[in-house]
């Protein structure tokens, strides 16, 4: 076995594997980029060396600096995660020749599965099913609408060399193509190096359900059963789970021999995923395989009790599985939910960040967070924006439902936009809750999903109002002890007054919602009136920012984090935030130019898509911009004219720079 190895990537996946190489007495070795010089990983791990500055390719995808950092600290295998280079053949050969252990498959079996094209055609020579489509190497516009027209819509464009849901384009009728192709085009070649494409009938309502395989050097191969991906937005997955809800005990046997199959084809040694498209009859049909570990690999860990990353560094080092097919079993259900820096309500857009305040739910034999990131650390616009994976297991799904729902209620985050609320409600529709699966479960559920106009409750507002009481008293106990007469009256922040008691008003906004909270002071305490009730009200901070509070006789444990303007209160399970107004301050009247257009957030411009002077009809798409490795339209906001673009393609934008100058139509 190894005494050292290093990994060749950050965040979440690289603190995993760590933790299981301390387990087993290995040294670990972590890189990182300038911007991660502070990074989870780094302070985990045993050495660290700093391999460059910030993007992607000019550190974590520089082979020949992490070869170096590898014989620099004498580490005897380098452990690639998932992403950045876990499926690349130069890679793994540039490790080969130097002498150094690649944690992943033969170069063989990368290069027969990292396109999708060519293992299509391996896969139906083994006899893998595959889906109706074009697999060939032409890669004419004209040629590639007339496959599509003949398949018949809607169809799939999907990058040859792609992964993660990024290449990869639906459409539904043949005048969308050409703009779709294109699209998807830009998108492979910016992420992958590689344009070429295939095209695949796109399957009504399917399932995505993958096989996770394991192959030795001595010739074993067995399948660790399925993981159930359907629950997806942008082709991404959200949700995952173990085992696959209403997998039967025959379709299990016949989709892992074949995964095992499409693995024995290209002489398979390691962890791989083989990914199957699945009709809502059963049918199923080879999609890819993924030649590493995955994301969602924790779920397979939880029904089997096994550890992917000990298995993977155990079939590097030569030696045989650790367990046969026949001793492999199932024990109870999993889910997996990637909580991200992101808004649902505003498309997924990623966010960015300091992480102010950062609670994950206590871990036990029922709830695990896999994450690469601690209070305090960044959300880098360089990287993917995942904050963590929250995992959870139970005896059966149901059950394993009701820990997730939990689980996600005790989560706190605050500092970036995030999807737990959006999680949380994805976890209690109806239709999950259900096991009616498909990959279009979100755009079909959207109304349960996004609901519109939700504000919050009576108790949100009233707890909201009563911490900015119990700050002030704090405040004001701290100014008395630093003050020359700590005894004086005047410090109080009790509402005495010599004839009577005191009134107070807290204003609050909770997004476009502005209400206002009254206080009153009595010799018993405090007296909250809100939208014509009145309550009896106290309460007192703990540990951080948990607050233990009485509202009229209902004792509740809350969370309210203040963050300048801000107050985020946790109550029920749900993040409500308000702005505390300042009832002597008044906005200027001054505003932005009509029509203004502004960069949601840092990024690149890659393509302008409406010319100069052009009329457009509101919603037309004006010009694409790419941030944290997506691209964004950015739309008319209404009908009328582009007057110019004031940056060009190829330039960076920073968050809220005005990117079009814009008339809008008068009428």
């Amino acid at each position: 076995m190894f005494t050292k190895i290093l990994i060749a990537n950050r965040g979440e996946i690289a603190c995993r594997v760590i933790k299981t190489a301390r387990r087993m007495g290995i040294r670990t070795v972590a890189v990182y980029s300038e911007a991660d010089a502070g990074a989870r990983h780094v302070r985990l791990a045993d050495e660290a060396v700093c391999i460059g500055a910030p993007p992607p390719r000019e550190s974590y995808l520089v082979i020949d600096k992490i070869i170096g950092a590898a014989l620099a600290t004498g580490a005897q295998a380098i452990h690639p995660g998932y992403g950045f280079l876990s499926e690349n053949e130069e890679f793994a050969e540039a490790c080969a020749k130097n002498g150094i252990v690649f944690v992943g498959p033969p170069v063989s079996a990368i290069r027969a599965m990292g396109l999708k094209s060519e293992s299509k055609k391996l896969m139906e020579r083994a006899g893998v099913p595959l889906t109706p489509g074009y697999h060939g190497d032409s890669q004419d516009a004209g040629f590639l609408r007339q496959q599509a027209d003949a398949i018949g819509y809607p169809v799939l464009i999907k990058a040859s060399a792609g992964g993660g849901g990024k290449g990869m384009r639906a459409v539904w009728k043949g005048e969308e193509f050409a703009e779709a192709l294109a699209s998807c085009q830009r998108e492979a070649k910016s992420s992958f190096g590689d344009q070429h494409v295939l095209i695949e009938k796109y399957l009504q309502r399917p399932r995505h359900i993958e096989i996770q395989v394991f192959g030795d050097s001595h010739g074993n191969c067995v399948y660790l059963f399925e993981r159930d991906c359907s629950v997806q937005r942008r082709h991404q997955k959200v949700v995952e789970e173990a085992p696959a809800p209403g997998m039967s005990a025959e379709r299990r046997a016949a989709m892992g021999k074949a995964a095992v199959d499409a693995a024995k084809a290209v002489g398979y040694v390691g962890a791989g995923t083989v990914e199957f498209i699945v009709n809502q009859d059963g049918t199923f049909y080879f999609m890819e395989m993924n030649t590493r570990l995955q994301v969602e690999h924790p779920v397979t860990e939880m029904i089997t009790g096994l550890d992917l990353v000990e298995w993977q560094l155990k079939v590097a080092a030569a030696e045989t599985l650790p367990l046969r097919q026949e001793q492999l079993a199932i024990r109870g259900h999993a889910l997996e939910a990637r909580i991200y820096a992101e808004d649902p309500d505003k498309g997924f857009l990623p966010s960015i960040g300091r992480l102010i305040h950062l609670a994950p739910p206590l871990e036990g034999l029922n709830v695990r967070v896999d994450t690469g990131v601690e209070q305090d650390d960044e959300i880098s616009p360089h990287y993917d924006p995942m904050i963590a994976k929250l995992i959870v297991w139970d005896e059966t799904r149901e059950r394993a439902l009701s820990r997730m729902l939990q689980a996600l209620a005790d989560y706190r985050v605050v500092g970036v936009s995030n999807n737990i609320g959006f999680l949380s409600r994805l976890v209690a529709c109806p239709a999950f809750a259900q096991a009616d699966l498909d990959t279009g479960l979100i755009e079909r559920e959207r109304a349960f999903l996004f609901p519109e106009g939700a504000e919050p409750p009576a108790e949100a507002w009233l707890v909201a109002a009563l911490a900015e009481l119990i700050h002030d008293q704090a405040y004001a106990a701290a100014e008395a002890v630093a003050s020359r007469d700590p005894h004086s009256p005047w410090h109080a922040r009790d509402g005495w007054r010599m004839n009577g008691s005191a009134r107070r008003e807290i204003r609050l906004r909770a997004g476009e919602i502005e209400k206002v909270v009254h206080a009153g002071y009595a010799g018993d305490g405090i007296r909250l009136e809100f939208e014509g009730r009145t309550v009896a009200a106290a309460g007192r901070f703990a540990a951080g920012s948990e607050l233990r509070v009485d509202l009229g006789g209902r004792r509740i444990n809350v969370t309210v984090v203040s963050a300048n303007e801000k107050r985020h209160v946790f109550i029920d399970g749900v993040c409500h935030v308000f702005a505390a107004i300042d009832p002597l301050f008044h906005a200027g009247s001054g505003g932005g130019a009509e029509g203004g257009l502004t960069a949601p957030m840092p990024g690149k411009v890659i393509a302008l898509i409406a010319p100069v002077g052009s009329k457009v009809e509101q919603g037309a798409p004006l010009l694409i911009l790419e941030a944290m490795k997506m691209e964004h339209t950015i739309a008319a906001p209404a009908a009328g004219t582009v007057k110019a673009f004031l940056f060009n393609v190829g330039e960076q934008v920073s968050d809220g720079a005005e990117l079009v100058e814009f008339e809008v139509e008068k009428k």
